[in-house]
């Protein structure tokens, strides 16, 4: 049975993904930060899932979940980097420092704060692959979300060295998930949100398309498929 981790479960993507590699047949090991989520999933299947309160931001945290997850399931076949935070709608400048520092805590170093403790295991274990959850805005800019847009662009780098960087076994995919209505999106787009897929629905596409990923993906920048390319 294979195991994924998955960074980020209160709520939007990181939900859904949780539930539909359960539903799929994958253990599932994750962190979110609030309580009330971490019952709500808990109860889906406690056999086949382990759900942690992680800050992502937090050293000690991390070690330890990811140590109890793989004592627990295993070295996972699949690290899922989907923790992220958006800026409120500003021009940059208006941005203040604590608010752009604490956005790339979450969205840059706490990807690099897993990948430096789960990577060294997945060597060990000679398989795994890594998918670093990025963003149309980290392929393209808009005004008024340039941190987010930043670190987005930081991800598809930080995810294109490290694939060069990678044993054979091993691959890391930058992965644009597309347009969703998650409360993201709808801080930037207000009402206009609801006019894209739901976390649930898009789930239903992204869980087959993200499973499938392999070593010979190693590399590459890919996006979840919409429900019109199918």
């Amino acid at each position: 049975m294979k195991h994924v981790m998955i960074s980020g479960c209160s709520r939007g993507l990181g939900k859904a993904m949780v539930q539909g590699f359960h539903r799929a047949g994958w253990t599932v090991s994750g962190f979110a930060r609030s309580r009330n989520v971490i019952d709500e999933l808990q109860s889906i299947g406690a056999d086949r899932l382990e759900i942690h309160q992680v800050d992502v931001t937090e050293e000690k945290p991390v070690a330890d979940f990811v140590e109890a997850a793989i004592s627990r399931f295993g070295v996972p076949d699949l690290l899922i980097n989907n923790a992220a935070m958006i800026n409120a709608n500003a021009p940059l400048w208006e941005i203040s420092q604590n608010d752009f520092e604490q956005l790339m805590a979450v969205n840059l170093s706490g990807v690099h704060r897993m990948i430096r403790y789960v990577v060294p295991r997945m060597i060990e274990a000679g398989r795994g692959v890594i998918v670093n959850i990025s963003s149309g805005w980290g392929r393209s800019t808009s005004p008024e979300v340039a941190p987010y847009c930043a670190s987005k662009w930081a991800i598809e780098g930080l995810s294109s060295a490290l694939a060069q960087e990678l044993p054979h076994g091993l691959a890391v995919i930058a992965l644009n998930p597309g347009i969703i209505d998650t409360a993201m999106l709808r801080s930037c787009f207000g009402g206009d949100a609801s006019l894209y897929p739901d976390p649930a629905d898009w789930a239903k596409i992204a869980v087959p398309f993200i499973a499938k990923f392999g070593a010979t993906h190693n590399g590459k920048s890919l996006t979840v498929p919409s429900e019109m390319d199918r």
